[in-house]
C-alpha cells in the first residue's frame, strides 16, 4: 500500500487516520524541526492553482491530509489509493489522544481570537490533562503581517518551546505563514487546522456524524454560512469536478 498518491501534482496521504497520526508522532519525536501538515480539499487545490506560494506550501508539506469528500471521489474515479477521508479535526483529536495517553506533549495555539483561545485552554485541561499548554497567541487580524509582527510571533513560539504548534488563521493564510516561517520556528511539528480551533472551543459546531457519513459534512455549514462559503461550494467544487473529468478523458486517450 503506497503512503501517498499524486493527485493533480499534490502528494496526498493514503495512510488513513491512524497512519497519519503515527507519522506525525514519529516526526515530533525525531528531533528535527519545522515539519508540518496541511489539509487538501477541492477548494484548497483550486485556490492553490492560482496562488503560487499556497501551492508550494501544500506541495512541501510533510503530511497532506485528504480532508474533503471530493478528494476521495477523485481518488475513486481516477484509480488512486486514497480510500478514506481524514478530517483535520479527527487528526487533531487523534494525535492529542495519543499524547495524552502516553508521555504527553507541549502545545502552542497560534490564531483565532482571545475568546476562542481561552475556551481552548479550558478544554485542553479538561479533555487532555497530560498535554501541557505552553502558549496561546491571537495574532493581529489582517491580511499580511508586518516584519515586526511576524518576528514577535516567531519569537513567542520559540520562547515557549512547544513540540506541536497548531495554527488556525484560515486557509490559505495559515499554510503560507507556516511555509514561509518553518525554518525560523524551533518546533518539531506544525499543524494547519483552521476551523478546528472553533470546533474544539465550541464556538462553532462541526456537522453531525450523520452528515459526515453521507459525505455531506459541508452542507450544514454552507447553509449556516452561505456568504462565507459560497465560493468554496459553488465555484471551486465545479472547477474541481471539471478537473476530474478532464483527467479521466486524458487517461482514456
Amino acid at each position: 500500500m503506497p503512503q501517498v498518491a499524486n493527485l493533480f501534482g499534490y502528494q496526498i496521504s493514503c495512510r488513513g487516520l491512524d497512519g497519519d497520526i503515527d507519522l506525525a508522532y514519529d516526526l515530533i519525536i525525531s528531533g528535527q524541526m519545522g515539519r508540518y501538515m496541511a489539509c487538501a480539499n477541492p477548494h484548497s487545490l483550486v485556490v492553490a492553482s492560482r496562488d503560487r506560494i499556497f501551492s508550494e506550501a501544500l506541495k512541501n508539506a510533510d503530511l497532506l491530509l485528504p480532508d474533503g469528500t471530493g478528494i476521495i471521489l477523485a481518488s475513486r474515479l481516477l484509480g488512486l489509493p486514497i480510500k478514506k477521508r481524514v478530517a483535520g479535526s479527527d487528526f487533531f483529536h487523534g494525535l492529542s489522544e495519543k499524547f495524552s495517553k502516553g508521555s504527553g506533549a507541549r502545545y502552542f495555539f497560534l490564531g483565532s481570537t482571545e475568546v476562542v483561545l481561552k475556551l481552548i485552554k479550558e478544554r485542553i485541561k479538561r479533555d487532555y490533562p497530560n498535554i501541557t499548554l505552553c502558549g496561546l497567541l491571537s495574532p493581529p487580524f489582517k491580511e499580511n503581517f508586518s516584519e515586526i509582527e511576524n518576528l514577535q510571533m516567531v519569537s513567542a513560539v520559540n520562547a515557549a518551546q512547544p513540540e506541536v504548534l497548531w495554527v488556525g488563521m484560515t486557509a490559505p493564510k495559515q499554510e503560507k505563514w507556516i511555509f514561509e516561517n518553518r525554518n525560523k520556528l524551533q518546533v518539531p511539528f506544525i499543524g494547519a487546522i483552521g476551523a478546528v480551533f472553533d470546533f474544539f472551543a465550541g464556538t462553532k459546531q462541526r456537522s453531525s456524524i450523520f452528515w459526515q457519513r453521507l459525505g455531506l459534512e459541508w452542507l450544514p455549514r454552507f447553509l449556516r454560512e452561505p456568504r462565507r462559503l459560497w465560493e468554496r461550494n459553488l465555484k471551486s467544487t465545479p472547477t474541481f469536478l471539471f478537473w476530474i473529468v478532464k483527467e479521466m478523458v486524458r487517461k482514456v486517450k
